[in-house]
């Protein structure tokens, strides 16, 4: 059911791209979202082409600033997002040397009858 949208300056390989996708999708299914559940869309832009601002809240954002957005079925508690959030930081300072600071995560969430995942069927609406 999610739908994640990953976007960062260009310069980085596609191993590394390829990481973030999965620290990500194996945080969602820490919360709950069912495995084989993975559709991802992984961006990269120019510089120019990609506005932040590296001091909003107090916090210290670089150029290597990666924007996660994961669409889903509306439903999870505050405390799933939070460990959502902190498991998706915590695995990319892990796996890829990611500050914390540089990881920003929304989350959009949706009622199950707005997916459709093929054949023009809305699955999973009742």
């Amino acid at each position: 059911m999610p739908l994640v949208r990953i976007d960062m300056q260009k310069g980085k390989d596609v191993a590394y791209r390829q990481e973030i996708g999965r620290v990500v999708y194996e945080a969602m299914v820490g919360v709950g979202v069912p495995e084989k559940d993975r559709f991802q869309i992984i961006a990269e832009h120019e510089a120019g082409n990609f506005a932040f601002d590296a001091t909003y809240l107090g916090i210290e954002r670089t150029d290597n600033l990666v924007i996660i957005q994961i669409t889903w079925n509306e439903g999870r508690t505050t405390e799933q997002k939070k460990t959502l959030y902190k498991d998706i930081a915590e695995g990319l300072v892990k796996s890829l040397g990611i500050r914390a600071e540089d990881v920003f995560v929304n989350i959009i969430e949706v009622k199950r009858e707005n997916w459709s995942f093929g054949n023009g069927i809305a699955q999973y609406a009742t």
